[in-house]
């Protein structure tokens, strides 16, 4: 177990100490902050890390088994009501426990934090009841996609204007690191009991589903709900003096974060009991395994949201308000592609969709290639979101052509890129979107003295938006490599073993 614990320590230091070191480069050069935020920073750092991997073995010994026992057991009820009640309950719990979820409904002042998570949580249990009847009548995903997004622009367009940005950055916080391995170990346990030469494509594009439910919720509730106000009422860095206050806040933080914690996970033990009791019958051993991950998951989580926001987003939202107020402002767009690239390159769950399309393409795209091309898109999607914090510009600008460029594509690509490109944004728009770069842009939105809510607000869905173009055109580019490899192989020319990334970067 501790070597367990350790690698997945390990892995969560890889995706937060390159914005770590980035961020203490930019303190000792050109935005110095006070030290009580610095030594705030450094401590929520740490606190980030050790929760990110406890929460993460958590997830894996207990999150993906009870999904996975939970979906296959539902397909295997033959019951297609029962499926569909049982997936609209379990997205709507397990969307409640999200971290990332809880971050952002923290940072939006104009409605109370847990009207926008059960209302997010309402939009992820509709439509993954809506992906499991797809696998059931194996409708196609493209066609999903294309149906579910023109509703989702037909709300957004209806909708105020201050909760549009909010509703996009919902769509990625809700595929994180809680809910989207559950929700993978749901899809896979539904496609293994169905089986058929599609399970594995099955198995796929749950998650990318799942995200639009959340923006076309939120879109419908800025449409309904429409409180006096909606403007972002900002919250200056905490700063300390000793490490006795240090440990106060943090004190005060774990806390209020408990029961917090509690009543989010609350409801997922309850429905895990109820199915064991009456349909799983589980061996003891493995409910004890659980019962352990749990624990895990409940621990990480608590320290995970402590450091967070006490120690890790302060120095966010002060570094992004400093950077803003120099007079080279403009160095916040090569800063955000540096930091979407960083994103990307160090996030775990991004080298295990390598090697799946590596698997998938017989070699023929390369991960290097794959992880090149996330990296600059997400990077280019981060320079985005700050280029409208510093112009106000609206996103329509961005969504617009980015969501019309990926679903044309679904009609092009093989559907097992389609599906594996709307499950990457959520791998994408991981810990590090909303607790660095979200308080990043509202920092530098308020010294620009521009509105949060409608030009901070969206960077999440930048960075959950890019990958659905990127895999896609990757998977274009393995279409088209294989076609001319079966043109050539029907004329009798001799095929190189292996691909060439130089030749088909040149298609």
């Amino acid at each position: 177990m501790g070597a367990l614990l350790y690698e997945k320590i390990k892995e969560a230091g890889q995706s937060v100490l390159p914005i770590v070191i980035t961020l203490l480069v930019l303190h000792f050069t050109i935005a110095p902050m006070p030290f009580g935020t610095v030594l705030l920073f450094i401590s929520g750092a740490v606190l980030l890390i050790l929760g990110v991997g406890m929460f993460t073995l958590g997830a894996d010994m207990a999150m993906m088994p009870i999904g996975s026992h939970i979906g296959a057991n539902l397909m295997a009820s033959r019951k297609l009501w029962f499926l569909l009640i049982g997936g609209l309950f379990l997205g709507l719990f397990i969307t409640i426990a999200e971290p990332d979820l809880q971050i952002l409904s923290m940072k939006v002042p104009s409605v109370p934090s847990m009207v926008l998570v059960w209302t997010v949580g309402i939009g992820v249990g509709i439509f993954l009841a809506l992906a499991l009847y797809r696998i059931i009548k194996q409708i196609s995903l493209s066609t999903v996609f294309i149906t579910t997004y023109i509703l989702v622009f037909i709300a957004a367009a209806l909708t105020a204007p201050e909760y549009l940005p909010v509703a996009f950055d919902s769509g990625g916080v809700t595929t994180g690191p809680i809910t989207t391995p559950f929700i993978l170990a749901i899809g896979a346990g539904v496609a293994a009991v169905r089986s058929g030469k599609s399970a594995e494509e099955d198995s796929f594009g749950l998650c990318g589903i799942c995200s639009v439910g959340p923006i076309l919720a939120v879109a419908i509730l800025g449409m309904v709900y429409k409180p006096s106000g909606v403007g972002y009422a900002y919250e200056s860095p905490a700063v300390v003096q000793s490490a006795m206050e240090m440990l106060t806040l943090y004190a005060v933080g774990l806390w209020t974060f408990f029961k917090e914690v509690i009543w989010a996970l609350a409801p997922i033990v309850i429905i895990f009991f109820l199915f064991q009791i009456f349909r799983l019958k589980l061996p003891k051993s493995q409910v004890i395994k659980i019962v352990v991950g749990l624990v895990y998951t409940l621990v990480g989580l608590l320290i995970f949201l402590t450091g967070a926001n006490i120690g890790f987003m302060p120095a966010g939202t002060f570094m992004g308000g400093a950077i803003a107020s120099l007079s080279y402002r403009w160095i916040l767009l090569p800063l955000g592609l540096l930091l979407g690239a960083f994103i990307v390159a160090v996030e775990p769950a991004v080298h295990v969709l390598t090697k799946q399309v590596e698997e998938i393409t017989v070699g023929t795209i390369s991960p290097a290639m794959l992880m090149v091309g996330l990296a600059f898109g997400v990077g280019f999607g981060v320079a985005i979101a700050l280029m409208r914090v510093l112009t106000g510009i609206s996103i329509w600008y961005a969504v617009i052509p980015g969501y019309f460029i990926a679903l044309a594509l679904t009609r092009i690509v093989p559907p097992i890129f389609t599906a594996i490109a709307f499950d990457s944004g959520g791998v994408a728009s991981g810990v590090m979107a909303t607790t660095f770069l979200l308080p990043f842009a509202l920092g530098a939105t308020e010294a620009m003295g521009g509105n949060p809510m409608t030009d901070a607000f969206g960077i999440v869905a930048m960075v959950a938006m890019m990958p659905l173009v990127t895999v896609q055109a990757i998977g274009l580019i393995y279409m088209i490599k294989s076609r001319r490899a079966e043109k050539l192989e029907a004329q009798g020319v001799p095929q190189r073993a292996g691909a060439d990334d130089a030749e088909i970067v040149d298609l």
